[in-house]
């Protein structure tokens, strides 16, 4: 800034500078003597607008830095800033004219040690838990024998061929794999993608949807191993629908994923031992499963025996339970002949006694009243009676007769109008009716054609018009008409 400071001797006037050249020599100065710095410091106040840049506060006990890191910058840091921080920002130093003030453009942030790692960490892990996101009453139960198993994890890495050659060991599974990355600053926006994206499938869909999801990843340190503690890998995993098993690292090493998991395991190994069954354990138990039924069963069969055979004793045999039928039978039997000798003396006493009443006069008197009622009933029977008899029910059959032929007649005609209007109704619906208002109907040989793919794979078509039938080669076809319906008969 000294070439534009002219000296003030006495006498002479102080040189007049703009607002901007003042501001424009102070970037110069500032930029060129802090081109490149990194400034250890806590992170103060931070702010995220819409825009997609942060703009944070670096301070210690004795004063504050402002700072601010481009939307792109962003993206790139493996870190994001948390108020409370204890960070190393790497950029370079300028002003901002607008408001008179010099700040750091941050290129990149890193946790002042594994303290300040930690120390984020536990009060990311007490705001999530606040939230109930790692409470018991979320976790879901692990499929006994899933048919698909997702598993989110990196293609290239050992991480997933452990997990298939044990699966095939265990119990073999059709096995999706959503490659990822599993460290770096892409890493949780991937496998945040990745858990949303198993969900998002339809069950029963061309690509299976998975009954299980294990997150895998080798052991690393703490570094390697932060993209697990972002808090949209947690909230992913804490919204998952399908159950999930976390495998990240070695058994030391704990994320927040594991909290947030339906089920952690110590190593990806682990996870696909708990992922499924043994198969040759499960054959087994099958199998003693079966021998224990087939004891069961023999021994239920032997203990209904025994006691049927128990209550078999305790009844009495057959000869006992007909002698007292039998000795009834034959103290009946011998009461029978006395009985009837009885009752035939009984009966002759009787006709003796009624042959007593049948005096010559009771009969002639009986003879004659039948003969006056013999002469009453032949008098009925003279041929004048007999005519008027006869024509009046010849009069009454004509009457029935005339009834019954009106009957009929109204009936036919009402059956003969409901068979005009069902004859009507027919011809409208059919579709010979469709042929008479200028339609055709394109056939190859019994079949009917209704859409192009199958005429272009007929090798022969007709088309039947209202009045015929024609070959679409030319050759008039036989021509047919539409059969009429057989006349209904009179019923009388």
């Amino acid at each position: 800034m000294s070439d534009l400071i002219e000296d003030a001797g006495p006498g002479k006037n102080a040189h007049e500078y703009t607002v901007s050249e003042i501001s424009g020599a102070v970037k110069r100065v500032l930029e060129g003597e802090f081109g490149y710095v990194r400034v250890r410091a806590e992170v103060g106040r931070v702010s995220r607008p819409r825009s997609g840049h942060l703009y944070f506060d670096l301070k210690d006990d004795r004063a504050v830095l402002n700072a601010v890191s481009w939307k792109g910058q962003v993206a790139r840091m493996a870190v994001q800033p948390e108020e409370g921080m204890e960070v190393i920002a790497t950029g370079r130093m300028t002003t901002f004219p607008g408001g008179s003030r010099y700040q750091l453009i941050v290129d990149n942030v890193e946790p002042a040690g594994e303290g300040a790692l930690m120390a984020m960490l536990e009060k990311r892990k007490k705001a999530l838990a606040a939230e109930g996101l790692f409470a018991p009453e979320r976790k879901q139960p692990l499929p006994y024998l899933p048919e698909v198993i997702g598993v989110v994890t990196s293609p290239s890495g050992a991480v997933i061929r452990d997990i298939l050659h044990r699966l095939s060991d265990r119990f073999p599974r059709k096995v999706l794999v959503w490659p990822v990355a599993v460290q770096g600053q892409s890493c949780a926006a991937e496998v945040a993608r990745a858990i949303a994206g198993f969900n998002a499938m339809t069950p029963g869909g061309a690509l299976p949807r998975p009954d299980l999801i294990i997150v895998a990843r080798g052991g690393g340190s703490i570094e390697d191993l932060w993209g697990f503690n972002e808090e949209i890998v947690v909230r992913a995993a804490a919204a998952s629908d399908i159950p999930l098993i976390s495998a990240v690292g070695h058994e030391t090493d704990t994320t927040l994923i594991d909290f947030a998991a339906d089920r952690r395991a110590p190593t990806p190994t682990a996870a696909a031992e708990m992922a499924v069954p043994v198969r040759l354990e499960l054959l087994g138990w099958v199998g003693e499963q079966g021998a224990r039924l087939t004891r069961g069963i023999g021994q239920a069969v032997a203990l209904r025996r025994q006691r049927v055979s128990d209550l078999a004793r305790a009844l009495s045999k057959p000869q006992q339970l007909v002698e007292g039928a039998r000795q009834r039978l034959d103290t009946w039997g011998d009461r029978l002949d006395p009985a009837l000798r009885a009752a035939s003396q009984r009966k002759r006493v009787q006709l003796a006694e009624t042959a007593g009443h049948l005096r010559p006069g009771i009969l002639t008197r009986a003879l004659a009243a039948k003969r006056d009622q013999l002469d009453a009933r032949s008098q009925r029977l003279r041929p004048e009676a007999l005519t008027r008899e006869l024509d009046r029910k010849r009069r009454d059959l004509a009457q029935v007769c005339a009834r019954l032929s009106q009957v009929a007649t109204r009936q036919t005609e009402t059956r003969r109008s409901q068979l005009d209007a069902l004859e009507r109704m027919r011809q409208g619906l059919g579709y010979e009716a469709t042929l008479q208002r200028g339609y055709a109907v394109v056939r190859s040989g019994d079949q009917v054609i209704t859409s192009k793919t199958a005429a272009e794979a007929a090798t022969a078509l007709e088309i039947q018009f209202r009045d015929g039938r024609f070959a679409v080669g030319g050759k008039p076809a036989r021509k047919s008409h539409s059969p009429k319906p057989p006349e209904q008969g009179d019923l009388f």
